[in-house]
């Protein structure tokens, strides 16, 4: 078997762009809270760290001298989008609430008390005739693309070992912040692991990559002590790691100017490690932001939900699952099936036949299926901070279809 190296990354709640799905997502949480047929398409954007007066000075003339100086002190956001809700919504409420969870503070030069510029119409009724439809049956696709879902038996949560493990890392550090184990970490943090394979067989981890903001006073040995023993050596198993495995934490030397101050954020940016990792392939449309009558996003679970158990029901080592869909039509244009040579069981096609006939594809369908609006819906927020796939907890990730696959193909 030959050997072959993958690599793939995640970032924390902290991370700029993942300051900008979590926003988005909060206004989907409120909005179907209070009325379950709303209609989301917010997206978000931050920048803070404008000091010097030649930049300065265009906040003034905008924005004027209290709003410029806010601005300055404690950053921006922006809103962008479109809203059709019954729900009662305070949009600077709702940043200030996600900035102050993730635990940005004044000091930081982000922080709760940024500028919310909110820039939210409603819906247009063009799209709103093809989608909110009488029945389940008749509700059309919320617009048009394509979307994958995808599933792997190397890890026990369907999940390629790259992306769990970089997740894993940055899930720790948030842990260990919070927790007050590591008191000079801060929110705005990144992971990266490289995984050898021989074959298909992961067999050790090459490289770790953490990228951990930190208060200035930190020094590095206690930086690289810190993360070595409380995060790396808590998440990647011991018989991973090896004398010829490299570790670079923070790479450039130091990394105190971090988050909106360091860099801006935009909303879906983060796709790929929202999603696998990039051992997989995506369609490119963001789930953040978007209420479930978007197929980007309710078509992207149920493409998990119908990869996850057909290798759960044994069809396939790896399945890849594409959905596609017209705007304001119900049926999808097609169901491909993919495993790559790993089915053993029947061929890919007899597999997408079986999916169709066992597994709801209409999106109203779908959102009825994974009770995506309504009170057990998902927390959308929890998603864009943690990651969409391979957690408890999630509909999604249900087992619940193995019986039915396996009878409709007639191996049981």
């Amino acid at each position: 078997m030959s050997s072959l190296l993958f690599s793939s990354e995640s970032v924390g709640p902290g991370h700029p762009d993942k300051i900008c799905d979590q926003i988005s997502d909060a206004f989907v949480d409120a909005a179907l809270e209070q009325d379950p047929q709303s209609r989301v398409a917010v997206e978000t954007g931050v920048k803070a760290g404008i000091h010097d007066d030649q930049r300065y000075a265009p906040l003034l003339d905008t924005f004027g001298a209290e709003r410029a100086r806010q601005i300055q002190d404690h950053g921006a956001v922006v809103l962008l989008g479109e809203l059709t809700t019954r729900a009662d919504i305070n949009p600077v409420e709702l940043v200030k609430g996600v900035v102050r969870d993730i635990g940005y503070r004044q000091g930081d030069g982000f922080d709760p008390e940024c500028f919310v510029i909110p820039l939210i119409g409603k819906q247009s009724p063009n799209i709103a005739q093809g989608v909110d439809r009488g029945t389940l049956d008749e509700q059309g696709a919320g617009d048009q693309g394509l979307m994958f879902g995808s599933a792997t038996n190397e890890t026990a949560v369907y999940m390629p070992l790259p992306i769990y493990l970089a997740r894993a890392l940055t899930n720790r550090m948030v842990d260990v912040r919070e927790d007050g184990t590591l008191k000079w970490l801060r929110p705005d943090t990144k992971s990266q692991v490289t995984v050898e394979y021989d074959g298909s067989k992961p067999v050790g981890v090459t490289h770790v990559v953490i990228a951990a903001q930190h208060l200035d006073s930190a020094t590095n040995e206690e930086i690289n002590e810190g993360i070595m023993e409380e995060v790396v050596k808590k998440i990647i198993p011991p018989e991973l790691l090896n004398g010829r495995t490299k570790y670079h934490i923070n790479g450039t030397g130091r990394f105190v100017v971090g988050g909106p101050v360091g860099d801006s954020g935009v909303t879906g940016r983060k796709i790929i490690v929202d999603t696998y990792g990039g051992m997989g392939r995506h369609g490119g449309g963001a789930f953040s932001g978007k209420d479930p009558s978007k197929v980007d996003r309710s078509a992207a679970y149920a493409a998990r939900w119908i990869a996850k158990n057909v290798v759960a029901a044994g069809l396939a080592h790896r399945c890849e699952v594409q959905l596609a869909y017209v705007i304001g039509k119900p049926d999808p244009l097609n169901v491909t099936i993919q495993t790559y040579g790993t089915g053993e069981v029947v061929d890919d096609g007899r597999i997408a036949d079986a999916v169709r006939a066992v597994f709801p594809l209409r999106p109203g369908r779908i959102i009825e299926a994974l009770e995506l609006t309504g009170i057990h819906r998902p927390c959308y927020r929890n998603t864009a901070k943690y990651g969409h796939f391979g957690r408890d907890g999630l509909s999604w990730e249900r087992l619940d279809k193995i019986s039915e696959l396996r009878t409709k193909l007639q191996l049981d």
